[in-house]
């Protein structure tokens, strides 16, 4: 019996060794098969994949192309000197100068067309920089697409067309103005094409990553293929290239290894799964880590930007209670890093922060946006004012830090996030009110109001005509006598920039500003610089002055420039004399002075500006050397207004006449001024007593008046 029970045994852990084994070879066999059925999947997968990128590619490369010329006929044809200059008589020769010559060697296009406004006759025609006729080359296809293009307004008409040598991208598009004023008469049309040949192909192959890439008549067996189509949808070619198979490819380099992984998978699948679960708790954690750091600021441990929009974008609108977003910038934070050192400065950070954060209950997120401002989301009933007047109360006392007191105040920008606004246009709203806010002054709150981008759309749409005004000389020079205290006789003249539209004249109080900040100042200096000089060449003997903006005198070639102006006007430098305000001795004063310096050597004279209303001291005035100082206005103004204003003039022409430096008034109206002026020893006069701002040729009357 026990031999039998013994028996039993063995064959039970036979035939669980037999199970177990054939358990594992089915396992096996099925791991292998599904481990082939992937491969091959893989494979099969991998070069559709390749092959559904590389037809993309190749439209994508089409459509690139016809991008490119369209934005170039786009950039030519919408132009209002080539609008004027084609309904001009010169305009064959005009086209030829600016883009038959160009066709030579441009590689843009090939060739430009410019057809008439009755859309028969050819203005002109070059390809390579050569005449040639559009109706052989291009067929009547030609015509049909400029009469499909000649509307104002319209986009480029872009086909591909079958041309004599093969096959070319033309672009159409109407010759017009950039705006129009009134209805316009018929327009010309300028057509760029480019031939579709090796060169092109090759550029389109490098930058799609499509080896072989060339054109064929009809699809190749074994190839890729893309059509390309004319304007009436006919298939007029083929882009084709050999597929790349990367599936295929790798296949065949790792199948030797296929086997080997097999077993090295069965062997370590149970370390592998252990490994891999730790692993995966590892890298959860990490994740989860990445994600805090990716949406918070390392410093203050607040959203930032990145995480501040995914909030805004996770957040629930309510028509009854929408929720509001506050930007809060620092004023005076920067003076903090200066005075004491970053380290307290990122201690200041960390202190606003966590007082922001507890501010009030209906904030329900803080974030830090850049060095030292700050967005808060609310979400509740409470009135605006109440949380904008609860975050200015945070500064209203100093804070303590290491026993320093450190003050800083804030401006706040607002904006409410309505259901239709995206976080990004909520985020530009309160930035534009922020803008604002500190442009009024510190420690202001301003609401975001769509009169701020109608105003932001002004000043761009000024920025562009005072572009165009002073390159086509629309800014006028006016000149302002100036008048000898003793003689009364006219010594010299000062230039000022008048800038006329067609809706009135635009104030230099606000053009000038406008150039410095739209980087315009420098060509707005030279054009009046060079008009008045061209002007001032008809009155010998008299002075010029001229004014200069700080951000001109500080230009390292602004001394050079003038110079050279001078040679070329062949104007004496003694009769120039240059006006500076003292704003470019404190923002500039180690440039400002090279620039003095260097003009001074040749004979230009300076003279400084509205003296009496800044901080200009006695030493900027021996420092710099001044040939001449300009009371301000408001100055002359106060004698007729404050009881001590005759005092304050006469200290101030005291001072200057101890430095021996000449003195000249502006802004006299009456002649109780001028008295006051001469008695107190001020040399020269100038105001509407003497002479309203004129024109060139009303200057050269008075002038003929004054010396007859």
């Amino acid at each position: 019996m026990s031999s039998n029970l013994a028996g039993r045994h063995v064959r039970t852990q036979t035939s669980s060794i037999i199970a177990t084994t054939v358990f594992f070879l089915v396992v096996a066999l099925v791991l292998t098969g599904l481990m082939a059925h992937v491969v091959a999947a893989m494979t099969r997968s991998a070069n559709e994949i390749d092959d559904a990128r590389a037809s993309r590619a190749a439209r994508a490369s089409i459509a690139a192309f016809v991008s490119r010329l369209s934005a170039t006929t786009t950039d030519n044809a919408v132009w209002d000197d080539a609008y004027k200059s084609i309904a001009s008589p010169g305009a064959a020769d005009w086209a030829y100068e600016n883009w038959g010559k160009t066709s030579e060697d441009y590689p843009l296009y090939d060739g430009a067309i410019v057809v008439g406004p009755d859309r028969s006759s050819i203005v002109s025609a070059y390809a390579k920089g050569k005449p040639f006729q559009p109706s052989v080359f291009f067929g009547d296809a030609f015509y049909h697409q400029v009469n499909t293009a000649a509307d104002f307004g319209q986009t480029p008409v872009v086909n591909f067309v079958k041309t004599e040598k093969g096959i070319a991208l033309i672009a159409s598009q109407a010759i017009q103005p950039y705006e129009a004023e009134g209805e316009l008469p018929k327009l010309s049309v300028l057509s760029f094409y480019k031939e579709f040949n090796s060169e092109v192909l090759g550029t389109l192959s490098n930058e799609h990553e499509l080896a072989g890439l060339r054109l064929a008549a009809a699809p190749q067996p074994g190839l890729l293929n893309t059509p390309i189509t004319d304007m009436r949808g006919r298939v007029i070619g083929h882009l084709v290239w050999p597929s790349k198979a990367p599936g295929s490819t790798v296949f065949r380099q790792v199948y030797p290894y296929i086997a080997a992984a097999i077993v090295i998978l069965v062997l370590f699948l149970a370390g592998v799964l252990l490994v891999g679960a730790s692993e995966a708790r590892r890298l959860r954690q990490l994740a989860q880590a990445a994600i805090f750091e990716a949406n918070h600021d390392s410093l203050s441990g607040l959203l930032n930007r990145h995480g501040l929009l995914a909030l805004l974008e996770e957040l629930e609108v309510s028509d009854y209670c929408p929720p509001r977003l506050y930007l809060v910038d620092l004023d005076g934070f920067k003076a903090v890093n200066d005075a004491w050192g970053h380290a307290v400065g990122d201690e200041l950070i960390r202190l606003v922060s966590n007082a922001l954060i507890a501010c009030h209950p209906e904030v329900v997120a803080v974030a830090r946006l850049g060095g030292d401002e700050f967005a808060l989301v609310q979400v509740g009933t409470a009135a605006r004012g109440d949380i904008e007047e609860t975050i200015l109360s945070l500064f209203a006392e100093p804070f303590k830090i290491d026993g320093r007191t450190i003050e800083v105040g804030a401006s706040i920008g607002a904006a409410t996030h309505d259901r239709d606004i995206p976080p990004l246009e909520l985020l530009r709203r309160a930035d534009m009110a922020l803008y604002r806010a500190k442009e009024n002054g510190r420690g202001r709150a301003i609401e975001y109001d769509p009169e701020l981008d109608r105003e932001r759309q002004r000043i761009a749409e000024l920025e562009s005509l005072l572009k165009s005004a002073i390159g086509n000389g629309t800014i006028e020079a006016v000149f302002q006598p100036l008048v000898s205290a003793t003689t009364g006789a006219v010594t010299g003249l000062e230039a000022l920039a008048r800038w006329r539209t067609a809706t009135g004249n635009v104030s230099p109080e606000i053009f000038i500003p406008l150039a410095e900040r739209c980087g315009l100042i420098d060509a707005l200096g030279s054009h009046m610089l060079k008009t008045s000089i061209e002007h001032a060449k008809n009155w010998p003997g008299l002075a010029l002055s001229v004014n200069v903006s700080p951000v001109q005198l500080c230009n390292p070639e602004f001394a050079a420039e003038v110079i050279s102006l001078l040679q070329e006007l062949d104007f004496d430098p003694s009769r120039l004399t240059l006006e500076i305000t003292e704003g470019v001795l404190m923002t500039n004063p180690d440039q400002a002075r090279r620039s003095i310096d260097h003009l001074k050597q040749v004979g230009i004279k300076f003279a400084l500006d509205d003296f009496g209303c800044g901080y200009a001291s006695i030493g900027a005035l021996r420092q710099f050397g001044f040939d001449r100082m300009k009371i301000d206005r408001s100055l002359v103004s106060a004698l007729d207004q404050a009881s001590n204003g005759a005092d304050v003039l006469k200290a101030t022409i005291a001072l200057a006449t101890a430095l021996q430096i000449p003195v000249t008034a502006e802004g006299i109206e009456n002649i109780r001024q001028a008295a006051i002026l001469r008695e107190a020893g001020c040399d020269q006069l100038q105001g509407y007593l003497m002479g309203k701002p004129m024109s060139a040729l009303d200057i050269s009357s008075k002038l003929q008046e004054q010396a007859a």
